[in-house]
């Protein structure tokens, strides 16, 4: 008799020097009765019963329509009894939800199914679409991991995506959710790094009336409105770490507490976390779990730099043009439809600190700008046409540009490309004595730095500070200084 291992390998993704290997978990069902009877799965959910719209349909009288499903989760296969007449057995005991072992006999009735499973190695062939779902981009890159998003998205399998910020995750996040069988229920967006620190139990877990002072009735956290869908944690990263035991204790035990009660509720929940951190680093400081690391890095997607597939700029600009609400015109019809060629090369050359995001913002300015139905190299920002080609230093790669530019907000003092010349004083600022000009010009230069980073940033703090290399409670007392406001942000969080 052929010897099944006890447990059942999960999905995951190895990247080894032939390219990207996909370690796919599939699920295999075999009569007993009738060996040619054989069904094989990699889907997150099989629904066993007599309907035809079941995964496996059963021509029994003692098998009720709907009578039991086997749910894929990271650590394994559960057989879920749906409060069938006759019952579902595991090896001749009843249950009501257990795991499978590979060889297992379940009962539905009186059909006798064999579970096995397997690990299968698929080595990811780049997708020959240049899209998949709401992701753009034709780069071999890109396309690998569209490759695996086909692949692992019909799964349960936890996801952690990595990466600069703006480059895309949350709409990786997306594409996963759209393509998998939970579409059909929520995506569930929670930003770790947003929400003050002592708030995030409550808004993850949900609390109860009276548990803390301001809580007048009971409140659903996330992983309940997320039940049945996907969780995805933005900026993992920032999670505390006295919070992250509870949120392994969810992942593990497919329950939440809510503050100030007794009782846990059972979530069928999908994580996708997302963080701009490298998380390895954060175990070996201290500051990230170990076990919630090992428990979450199920399968990591890395998403490029923009700068890493500058080749995709210009399929990106299109469709930005295509689609962007600020370059329609009263008719509904495009008002830049073309770009032209020197603004194409130009946006190509710029580094891109900001990634896709702060191409996108661009974009928009640039049509704001332009007179024509071509978008021009003259609509493109001062910083934007003025950049040079970044050389590449002993490793090949690219250096990523850390500090904000300038938007022109400020034209008299504009924040440069580290590596373009400084411009010179202008004449106002020379009919004033040294120290009273260099305190002007320094305010002028951390008003428009930091308003330009939260514009780049969609006003969260957290993010614009990171970027900017300063700490968080410093670059609050710069908005504070000079009186600028970030939109979403808690008036508390800036005192």
């Amino acid at each position: 008799m052929k010897k099944f291992p006890d447990f059942v390998p999960p999905t995951k993704v190895s990247y080894l020097d032939r390219g990207p290997t996909l370690h796919l978990r599939r699920c295999m069902l075999q009569g007993v009765d009738d060996p040619t009877q054989e069904w094989t799965f990699d889907k997150e959910e099989i629904r066993i019963g007599s309907m035809e719209d079941n995964d496996i349909v059963l021509h029994d009288d003692t098998v009720s329509r709907y009578h039991c499903k086997i749910v894929q989760d990271d650590t394994g296969y559960v057989l879920v009894d749906n409060r069938s007449t006759n019952g579902t057995f595991i090896n001749k005991v009843r249950v009501r939800e257990a795991f499978l072992k590979p060889g297992a006999v379940l009962s539905a009735g009186q059909s006798q199914l064999r579970f096995n499973a397997k690990e299968e190695e698929v080595q990811i062939v780049p997708s020959r679409s240049d899209r998949c779902a709401g992701l753009i981009g034709g780069n071999a890159r890109m396309r690998e991991i569209y490759s695996i998003i086909e692949k692992i998205a019909p799964t349960a399998t936890t996801v952690v995506i990595d990466g600069e910020t703006g480059t895309g995750k949350e709409v990786v996040a997306q594409a996963i959710h759209s393509l998998s069988p939970r579409s059909r229920n929520d995506l569930v967006v929670f930003d770790c790094g947003a929400v003050p620190p002592n708030l995030i139990e409550s808004e993850l877990f949900g609390h109860e009336k009276g548990s803390f002072t301001g809580a007048v009735m009971t409140r659903q956290g996330l992983f309940e409105q997320a039940d049945g869908g996907t969780l995805f944690l933005d900026e993992l990263g920032e999670l505390p770490i006295d919070l992250q035991p509870k949120l392994l204790r969810a992942l593990e035990q497919r329950e939440v507490r809510r503050v100030g009660s007794a009782k846990a509720a059972k979530v069928d929940v999908r994580i996708i976390a997302a963080t701009n951190r490298n998380l390895e680093e954060e175990v070996k400081a201290g500051r990230f779990r170990q076990d919630l690391f090992y428990r979450l890095s199920v399968v990591r997607l890395h998403l490029p730099s923009l700068r890493e597939r500058a080749d995709d700029i210009p399929l990106l600009v299109q469709h930005f043009l295509d689609t962007g609400s600020y370059n329609k015109l009263p008719s509904g019809q495009p008002k830049v439809r073309s770009v032209a060629r020197d603004a194409v090369t130009a946006l190509q050359t710029y580094p891109w600190p900001g990634n896709v995001r702060e191409l996108v913002n661009v974009v928009e300015r640039a049509v704001s700008f332009c007179d024509g139905g071509t978008l021009e190299l003259s609509d493109l920002p001062d910083y934007v046409r003025s950049a040079r080609p970044p050389t590449a230093g002993a490793s090949g790669r690219l250096p990523a540009q850390r500090r904000a530019t300038s938007t022109g907000v400020n034209p008299q003092v504009p924040v440069m490309d580290p590596g373009a010349p400084a411009p010179g004083p202008t004449e106002e600022l020379l009919n004033q004595t040294f120290k009273d000009a260099k305190e002007r010009w320094v305010a002028s230069f951390e008003r428009d730095y930091i308003a330009e980073l939260l514009r780049r940033n969609t006003g969260n703090i957290s993010h614009a500070a990171r970027e900017a290399d300063i700490d968080r409670k410093y670059f609050r007392k710069l908005m504070k200084k000079y009186d600028i406001e970030a939109a979403g942000a808690d008036d508390d969080e800036l005192d």
